[in-house]
């Protein structure tokens, strides 16, 4: 029998990422105004690395952000936020709490696999278990979802959502939902921006192991500059079509993630009161810029289209520069603001 009707007047954004849209569209609907670049400011958002020995769909894996749902987490402790976290093992169970809290008036967070939302255009889908939406209503068996990726809300039917949220695969979703309990409106977000860009700055430059952080991307050059040696010209256009993917398709991606930054900076230059983050958002900008073109030039190597001199060894020559690039720029983040600017949002003297 359906359940009556629950409408919660929530607020929909169109978003670059979902896990920062959700983040932001969440906080907005609770008193808490930060935008999406904020939102992966202050949650540490941006990383890097190259993992031969994990692989997603047969691929391995290259990442241009921490792990799915840790800029939630680290987002909730800067800012004092706290959020209720719940997995399942019984969809039915899942499905019941997840209609209790919205007939509370709350709209709730939830992981999905993009393969499963039949709302997404199919050239879309592909098996990816970390997808995040928010459901924000219930009529008769369909269910009202804002989905950071689609420019107006949408609907999912009740059967197509249980599968969405119990896919099989890695990470395996448990029909994954979560919803905040307490949002201070009053967070110290001057504070929070700063712990969030202090983080991310040590762990590109200071995390020890080769193929994470800045360092990780000449890790990768070094690979990609034996493709072709150690796989034939096949395979070798094959993987480097599948670290494209990786970086363009999967996610925001490596130059989405570095413009998203960017644009994290620039707020921060304002809330931190330090106008020099204003020309760091400049650099990571140009940087951003360098990935879509080793993107680019990667595409027309792998149709067979590319330019002369456009081969391997250039390809990982342009991810050297990349990575030089950033860890110049996080070396310099890293350092302590100088004298009148503000450490962990307290201003100096």
């Amino acid at each position: 029998m359906n359940k009556a009707a629950v409408t919660i007047p929530f607020e929909h954004q169109q978003s670059a990422h979902c896990e920062t849209g959700v983040i932001s569209n969440l906080m907005r609907f609770h008193g808490l105004r930060v935008s999406e670049p904020m939102a992966f400011g202050i949650g540490s958002g941006l990383f890097y690395s190259h993992m031969p020995f994990v692989k997603l769909n047969g691929i391995p894996v290259t990442s241009y952000r921490i792990l799915p749902g840790h800029i939630f987490k680290r987002f909730s402790r800067n800012t004092g936020v706290e959020m209720r976290r719940m997995k399942f093992r019984d969809p039915l169970k899942a499905m019941d709490e997840l209609d209790r809290a919205l007939d509370q008036g709350l709209p709730v967070g939830m992981l999905t696999s993009v393969f499963y939302l039949p709302y997404l255009p199919k050239a879309f889908r592909f098996h990816f278990n970390a997808h995040n939406i928010v459901v924000f209503g219930r009529e008769g068996d369909e269910y009202l979802v804002s989905d950071p990726v689609m420019e107006a809300p949408t609907r999912i039917h009740r059967t197509a959502l249980m599968r969405a949220r119990f896919a099989k695969g890695m990470p395996n979703t448990n029909g994954r939902m979560y919803y905040p309990v307490r949002v201070p409106t009053d967070a110290d977000l001057r504070r929070a921006a700063a712990n969030g860009l202090r983080r991310t700055a040590r762990d590109m430059v200071n995390t020890p192991l080769p193929m994470f952080g800045a360092k990780g991307i000449p890790y990768l050059a070094g690979k990609l500059r034996k493709y072709e040696q150690r796989l034939g010209e096949r395979d070798a256009r094959l993987a480097l079509g599948n670290l494209i993917r990786m970086q363009e398709e999967i996610g925001t991606g490596g130059a989405g993630f570095r413009f998203m930054f960017a644009a994290f900076l620039q707020e921060a230059a304002t809330v931190l009161e330090r106008p020099e983050l204003r020309q760091h958002a400049i650099t990571m900008t140009r940087i951003g810029d360098q990935w879509r073109e080793f993107a680019f030039e990667a595409g027309r190597l792998c149709k067979g289209r590319a330019e002369e001199g456009i081969n391997y060894g250039s390809l990982a020559d342009k991810l050297i520069a990349i990575g030089r690039q950033e860890t110049e720029l996080f070396r310099e983040l890293a350092r302590k603001p100088a004298k009148g600017s503000t450490v962990q949002g307290i201003r100096t003297a």
